[in-house]
């Protein structure tokens, strides 16, 4: 099992190699291509570009990217708290199937308490920001302490260039559907767990999404989708793996489907560690 960062409080040194290796090594922000200026050194840059990799059958965008993008909850970054998600939700008002970049603006804490936070953001066409893509919000709780003096680090970014041979994300985040029909996600690595040693919100969107598109698709009988509302809530950490999704795909009117998920920690006494709900639009 990966070690939790909170044991090395006392060794200030430590603590900071040890972030340095766990951030740099965390692939949630360096495959989506987000930079977060409250962690890496040089300039401030909040745009995403996005590939063909994170859209959908229909052309729109995915909602894991914009997700991950904008994850909220803010209680402060890792150099200064340990910080840890509890709720997350993403609507999604344009599919911006010509978009090409995005930008998250207006972020915004809107209450920062002793143990809990609130924020929440805006998702915009970078080229043209009053075209607003999407409103991110949510909550997340402070669970540790942090040496004093942890300074902000380089950018281990990765270069992925868009091409029509990219992987679907799933598959890059190591998910795949088993075959009992449910999609899960491999035991804990460090490339999926945030330092904490909890499995991160970057594969938990992935993974989950995958899981709500299959099962709408099997549902209504066509991938043609665009997810337009998703709440995550995080129930608690995620330790050891595998990670099972359960999902259930439910009719609604017009061209509404909904899906309900719930993802196990099936090496930790099949703990539940996250719910989702999403609502899909078919596009016709």
């Amino acid at each position: 099992m990966l070690r939790d960062i909170r044991e090395l409080r006392d060794d200030p040194e430590a603590y900071a190699t040890e972030l340095q290796r766990r951030w740099g090594g965390l692939l949630s922000y360096r495959y989506i291509g987000r930079n977060h200026s409250s962690m890496n050194i040089g300039p401030e840059d909040n745009t995403v570009t996005l590939r063909r990799d994170m859209r959908n059958a229909a052309g729109g965008l995915l909602v894991a990217p914009l997700s991950i993008s904008s994850p909220e909850g803010n209680v402060g970054a890792d150099i200064v708290t340990v910080p840890n998600p509890v709720i997350h939700s993403c609507q999604i008002l344009d599919p911006a199937r010509d978009v090409k970049r995005i930008e998250v603006v207006e972020s915004e804490i809107l209450h920062s308490g002793t143990r809990m936070g609130y924020s929440r953001s805006l998702i915009v066409d970078a080229d043209n920001r009053d075209r607003v893509i999407a409103f991110t919000e949510g909550q997340g709780a402070r669970i540790g302490d942090v040496p004093e003096g942890l300074e902000k680090m380089p950018e281990n970014k990765l270069v992925i260039e868009d091409s029509p041979d990219l992987p679907p994300l799933w598959q890059v985040f190591g998910a795949f559907r088993r075959d009992d029909g449910h999609w899960v996600l491999p035991e804990l690595s460090v490339e999926l767990a945030s330092p904490d040693a909890a499995l991160h919100i970057g594969p938990q969107h992935i993974v989950l999404e995958a899981a709500a598109i299959d099962g709408a698709s099997e549902l209504v009988g066509t991938d043609m989708l665009q997810m337009q509302s998703w709440h995550v809530m995080f129930l608690a950490r995620g330790k050891v793996g595998p990670f099972r999704v359960v999902s259930q795909a439910v009719p609604g009117p017009g061209n509404k489907v909904g899906v309900r998920l719930v993802m196990h920690d099936e090496g930790n006494a099949d703990r539940k560690v996250t719910s989702a709900s999403a609502v899909l639009e078919v596009v016709t």
